[in-house]
């Protein structure tokens, strides 16, 4: 019998637009493909929350492959790029392509266990991703590339934290949500359904999942177009500002990264302008992780001080 798994899906990943809840964790992604100046989100989530799964499923849907997946024992040469071994034996210097160049091809570098990779690793990683300028000087290979790709990290908050300089250089950090018995329910379904329809040689299931996910892939392309047109007032990096204040965030990165993600916000929701409800709602996204208590412990700290502080500033 022939193996139709293959030609019904290239992957088996189940389709972004089939992901059940993870709201916030998408929007997340979605924000910093619209906006790569965000500088990349870091997702925590202990085992089991589908981490994996939606980063993996975004990037098919956005760029129709795989993301260049950083391992955590990953080297210098690997990362960087440097001389293939194999050609040095036999007396030929042939220089070999890095990870982060990959990832300029195919547009996302993913990060499993950010948090277990060498510091010096992640620092070479996010200031690439922050300057779009690949700099390669050793071993006889001075080179200098631009590069762009969006960056994704996760981890397990039982495996320990980020340094707080690391932490606070990813745009937007998000915990993958557990999902309440409605939402488990409906995955377990949704995820049967897919195993069953992948082996179809001609899925309706499928094809509707796919047409659902050009059309979201279409929108974030549109609203990364009109970007630059969203106009951000001073009222509103007033009130940026502001929010940062309030909720203690430690630094100015903060506050940048709020307008960067509300302007995001407001090009994906087809709006000319930012407005204080685009801003309220980015604000746990790029804040949790600069809250003094973040440099702390493992889970990013945003609660009902946060809340109380943010709705007395809103109304």
């Amino acid at each position: 019998m022939r193996d139709t798994a293959r030609e019904a899906s290239p992957a088996p990943i189940l389709p972004y637009s089939r992901i059940v809840g993870q709201g916030e964790l998408k929007l997340a992604l979605e924000l910093n493909f619209i906006a790569p100046a965000i500088g990349g989100v870091l997702i925590a989530g202990q085992r089991g929350t589908a981490k994996s799964t939606v980063v993996r499923a975004f990037a098919l849907m956005t760029g129709g492959c795989m993301p260049v997946t950083l391992p955590i024992n990953a080297t210098d040469d690997r990362v960087l790029g440097g001389w293939e071994l194999d050609a040095l034996m036999h007396g030929e210097a042939r220089r070999q392509r890095g990870l982060l160049e990959e990832a300029h091809d195919k547009g996302l570098l993913y990060v499993d266990e950010v948090n277990l990779l060498d510091d010096h690793i992640v620092n070479i990683i996010l200031d690439v991703v922050s300057t779009g300028v690949l700099s390669v000087q050793r071993e006889g290979i001075d080179t200098e590339t631009h590069v762009s790709f969006g960056l994704v990290g996760t981890m397990n908050p039982e495996e320990g934290s980020l340094r707080a300089q690391l932490l606070d250089r990813f745009g937007l950090m998000v915990t993958a949500a557990e999902l309440d018995i409605e939402e488990r329910h409906r995955m377990i379904t949704t995820v049967l359904a897919f195993e069953e329809e992948r082996l179809r040689a001609d899925s309706g299931w499928l094809r509707a999942a796919e047409e659902d996910n050009r059309r979201l892939r279409d929108g974030l392309l549109a609203a990364r177009a009109r970007l630059t047109a969203v106009r951000l007032e001073a009222d509103i990096s007033r009130l940026c500002a502001e929010a940062a204040a309030r909720t203690g965030a430690v630094g100015q990165r903060g506050d940048l990264l709020v307008a960067k993600a509300a302007r995001a916000l407001a090009a994906r929701e087809d709006t000319d302008r930012v407005n204080a409800r685009h801003v309220r709602r980015v604000l746990p996204l790029a804040l949790r992780h600069r809250r003094p208590e973040s440099v702390h412990g493992p889970e990013p700290a945003w609660g009902q001080d946060e809340e109380a502080a943010i709705d007395e500033l809103f109304g």
